[in-house]
């Protein structure tokens, strides 16, 4: 959780957004400008009031009088168009920096590695790209600007009122330290209550996205209960900081009417008197009554518009303490040819999901000291218990993760040294939880990608005999498979995943064939797929039944990761090992079965 509440005005920071609005330039300077203008606008309507009370009301003119009824119309007029169009070149401002702020940080997050989305609360990003840099709009579109003008405001009034009545000026004034005390004390407590109210938000975006994507493992094991008060518990706590914040605005406000009034006050008390001896003009006591509640409007805005601009200030951290994170991979300067011939050697290769020291033995390796040469066109299983690292040495391949010792080579080329698109390229994954987006099927198969005709799709789809069964899908390949791809079972969803892979002819391809949790068709469907989708490639294949994988050309067995023994099915059979013990203990399961 971010602890931001009570800490210091972050200048550095404001001048780093102030920076991001350089595309905007135009805009800001208008919208400073305008701000400019209208505070010097601020002291001609109390000007025109007394002149229309001292000079043409006493002598009867009410031609004057009408003169300056319009003057101060228009006056009314011309103001609420500045404020317009000072909103209005504002949020264009602030609109284009979050649009440009946001763009920025989904490219940066894109670069990550996974091991950094491993780690980090889906929610928690969520926060970050939509409340986060809304909170920065609002620093262009009611912070620093407003905050500038309100200043503006402030010493020209104050300067015209001691120019014209330096001891009036002193009397209305009495009031003007109490409330710049209340308003330090309000500023401090909205604040905390902001930052309290944004770090409950990012729990609360945290918390749902979790339990609605895992709604199902609620309602099985019957947790509705315990689940809604760990939420009502959650919401509670939001409550309570939005209501600190209210308590403070409840107090702080009336309070600036209350020393408003108490000003309007001081100022009858001395003026009238003053006036009836005929030291000051009725029209000086009107003038004057205006000025305070320019003078009190503008602290009064000062206070609340600060807290907005810190806010944007620490939302503004968040956003660039994510854009400043160092978790993009590095790619490599090597050029890949069109098509690699699909040669893989792992030497060495020790790897560890955790950050560890790459000489320490007693780290949480996954992976220990992998030796390993993979033949171009060579169909290679993988087979151990959960644990053991076979999904560790895919992930490695295609660089979502990197090792910290050893090497592994493609083509004899160091995996580091290949640009990441073309790696990525040339190596397809097709796994049993592939991601489907809600979309049509054949934008989940071709990934929006130009290159990938609906007729290569559609012709692919016949070669490894997945068309069928898209085919009696409502709308066929236009079928939308909702979030997730809920809409299918989990072998179609397996099956799309094989064929996403499959479009990309990729030179390497890795397969992850799970069929324990599918219905017998889509296990012959998926077993024929894979036999289609390994021919004349270099092919590594994820078993979880060994009855798929004995036609591999290798069968490679895993264990505390670690090689510990490979050879053909048969071979491995011989050597009355690990893979045997394996072999029959999913026989005999699959005999009581």
């Amino acid at each position: 959780m971010d602890a931001v509440s009570g800490r210091a005005f972050d200048w550095k920071l404001l001048g780093r957004l102030v920076v991001q609005s350089r595309p905007y330039r135009w805009g800001f300077r208008m919208a400073l400008l305008i701000v400019v203008v209208s505070a010097f606008l601020g002291p001609v309507r109390p000007e025109i009031v007394q002149r229309a009370i001292d000079k043409y009301m006493q002598q009867g003119d009410t031609h004057g009088l009408l003169n300056c009824t319009v003057l101060y119309v228009a006056m009314l007029m011309l103001e609420a168009l500045l404020q317009f169009a000072q909103s209005w070149y504002g949020n264009l401002v602030a609109q284009g920096v979050t649009l440009d702020l946001r763009a920025a940080l989904y490219r940066h997050v894109l670069q990550f590695r996974l091991r950094y989305f491993d780690k980090t609360p889906v929610g928690q990003l969520v926060t970050r790209h939509i409340s986060d840099i809304d909170g920065i709009a609002e620093v262009f579109s009611a912070g620093f600007l407003s905050i500038f003008g309100d200043i503006l405001k402030l010493v020209i009034i104050l300067i015209w009122m001691f120019s014209d009545n330096w001891v009036l000026s002193l009397v209305v004034l009495i009031p003007i330290p109490i409330l710049i005390y209340g308003t330090r004390l309000f500023q401090r407590a909205v604040r905390k209550s902001f930052g309290d109210v944004r770090n409950e938000v990012s729990r609360i975006n945290t918390f749902i996205q979790e339990h609605v994507t895992g709604m199902s493992i609620i309602q099985i094991f019957n947790q509705e209960k315990r689940e809604k008060a760990r939420f009502d518990n959650i919401n509670r706590v939001h409550r309570a900081a939005h209501i600190r914040g209210i308590w403070a605005y409840s107090i702080f406000f009336p309070l600036v009417e209350f020393l408003a009034a108490g000003s309007i006050a001081l100022l009858l008390w001395w003026g009238i008197g003053h006036a009836m001896a005929g030291q000051i003009t009725e029209g000086s006591l009107m003038k004057y009554s205006l000025y305070i509640f320019a003078l009190y409007r503008p602290i009064r805005m000062m206070a609340d518009n600060f807290n907005t601009l810190q806010m944007g200030v620490v939302n503004a951290e968040r956003v660039f303490r994510l854009l400043d994170t160092r978790e993009a991979q590095q790619s490599g300067h090597h050029k890949v040819a069109a098509n690699l011939r699909g040669e893989v050697a792992l030497s060495q290769v020790w790897f560890s999901y955790e950050d560890v020291n790459g000489t320490d033995e007693n780290a949480p390796w996954v992976l220990r000291g992998v030796d390993l040469k993979i033949e171009p066109g060579e169909m290679v299983a993988f087979v151990g218990a959960t644990g053991a690292g076979k999904t560790s040495i895919v992930n490695l391949l295609n660089r979502f993760y990197d090792f910290q010792r050893g090497h592994i080579r493609i083509d004899g080329v160091d995996i580091g040294d290949y640009s990441l698109e073309s790696l990525r390229s040339n190596v397809g994954v097709g796994l049993q939880d592939g991601f489907l987006f809600s979309d049509t099927v054949y934008n989940n198969i071709a990934l929006f990608n130009p290159a990938i005709s609906r007729e290569q799709v559609v012709e692919a789809s016949r070669r490894v005999g997945t068309h069928e069964f898209i085919m009696q899908l409502p709308g066929g390949y236009d079928y939308n498979v909702r979030e997730r791809g809920n809409m299918l079972s989990a072998g179609q969803r397996q099956l799309l995943a094989f064929l996403r892979a499959y479009v990309q002819n990729p030179s390497i391809l890795i397969l992850d064939e799970a069929t324990s949790s599918v219905d017998t068709e889509s296990e012959v469907l998926i077993k024929h797929a894979a036999e289609k989708l390994t021919e004349g490639r270099t092919s590594i294949v994820i078993a979880h039944r060994l009855s798929t994988i004995q036609r591999a050309d290798r069968i490679v067995v895993l264990s505390k990761g670690k090689i510990i023994e490979q050879g053909t099915h048969a071979s491995l059979l011989a050597l009355n090992g690990q893979y045997k013990r394996l072999f029959e203990l999913q026989f005999s399961a699959a005999g009581q079965g």
